[in-house]
């Protein structure tokens, strides 16, 4: 939902995968000059794994990844899609799948398809800067990339390339807070999934609401993993999804004769996004009261369930940097190995390593805003 507040951000998922699966061929250029041994089959393999990393995302991407199908994650699908393209080709993606999901015998190949320093990221920072038009999102992924280097089987940067790597943490952490988690970024994406959930309640009663045939599927009934396992033809039906058959909904359904639904898709429809506030801590359940009330009041025929649907409430967290998770390491010439934290001589950079989360509430403009 980013292109409400960005018009120039409607660039596509196909153009990030070409872009880091361009970047990945860079990266094993630049290993194999410095002497680690690659294979081919070992690099159309980690080149066949970037590029099909994000094939599980479904209609806009992360806004609706546990709406249209429930409990699984994108990375989940993404795996149950190149395991069915591996069957087609004869067991041909086995080590791609096995790059993956980190099951190859060499870890670092992993390390270039996802973790903390991976193509994926390298890729969509400055791909949705450069669209965005944010210029704090740049990052010079030729010199970071020429940096690379292998030391025990894991990726790391040497120690040279450490000021290029302290401007990757700070850009990850300025994208997610100007552009990711926009404030109207959040707002439209909670009206998109609240928009779907009145949809499969609808669809749920049997009610009549117009779907393209594979919509209507994963409207009318939930699924889950152990569904994609038994039913090969639910892929098949998932592939069908794409944003326009979510947006062509949502302008039909703007004139249904439900109410929440209308409302919410006539908004969507003409850019009439909720309002969104933002605290660095929760806010006051009396607050939230006092929205839910000016909801039933404004709207006494939208029924009791009608703040489930128009008042939102949550937490963002921007994670720049996880050091528990994986590190990104820097090698010194000695042998050396430290984690970029402690050798950075920024000290934002060990500030950008715990999280920082953020509380928002949306509702209609047309409530009065409470204190």
């Amino acid at each position: 939902m980013t292109s409400y507040v960005y018009p120039g951000a409607l660039h596509t998922r196909f153009h990030h995968a070409l872009g880091a699966m361009h970047l990945m061929q860079e990266a094993i250029d630049t290993l194999r000059i410095k002497g680690f041994n690659i294979t081919a089959e070992e690099a159309e393999a980690t080149l066949a794994a970037i590029l099909l990393h994000d094939i599980g995302h479904g209609p806009y991407s992360h806004a609706l990844e546990h709406s249209v199908v429930e409990g699984m994650r994108h990375e989940e699908l993404s795996l149950l899609f190149m395991e069915r393209l591996n069957r087609e080709f004869g067991g041909k993606l086995q080590p791609a799948i096995e790059i993956f999901t980190n099951r190859y015998p060499k870890k670092f190949l992993h390390q270039l398809v996802s973790s903390q320093l991976d193509m994926d990221r390298l890729d969509y920072l400055k791909r949705d800067s450069f669209y965005t038009g944010v210029s704090e999102g740049v990052i010079n992924t030729e010199r970071i990339i020429k940096m690379l280097t292998v030391h025990n089987d894991q990726l790391m940067i040497e120690d040279k390339g450490i000021y290029s790597i302290e401007k990757f943490i700070v850009a990850r952490r300025l994208m997610y807070w100007q552009v990711y988690y926009h404030k109207t970024v959040v707002a439209a994406e909670s009206m998109l999934i609240n928009l779907l959930k009145r949809a499969k309640h609808l669809a749920g009663k049997n009610e009549e609401l117009f779907a393209s045939p594979a919509l209507r599927l994963f409207l009318r009934k939930p699924f889950g993993k152990e569904d994609f396992q038994e039913n090969d033809g639910l892929l098949e039906e998932f592939a069908r999804l794409d944003d326009y058959d979510i947006f062509t909904g949502i302008k039909v359904w703007a004139s249904h004769p439900d109410f929440l639904l209308s409302m919410i898709s006539r908004a969507m429809v003409n850019r009439q996004l909720f309002r969104i506030e933002l605290s660095d801590t929760p806010f006051p359940k009396e607050k939230t009261l006092n929205l839910g009330r000016a909801i039933r009041e404004t709207w006494p025929g939208a029924g009791e369930d009608a703040t489930a649907y128009l008042l939102t409430s949550g937490v963002i967290t921007n994670n720049a940097y996880i050091p528990e998770h994986d590190k990104i390491h820097l090698l010194y010439k000695e042998g050396k190995v430290s984690d970029i934290a402690e050798s950075s001589d920024q000290l934002n950079i060990s500030v950008l390593t715990s999280a920082v989360s953020k509380h928002f509430i949306t509702y209609p403009k047309s409530i009065q805003k409470l204190q």
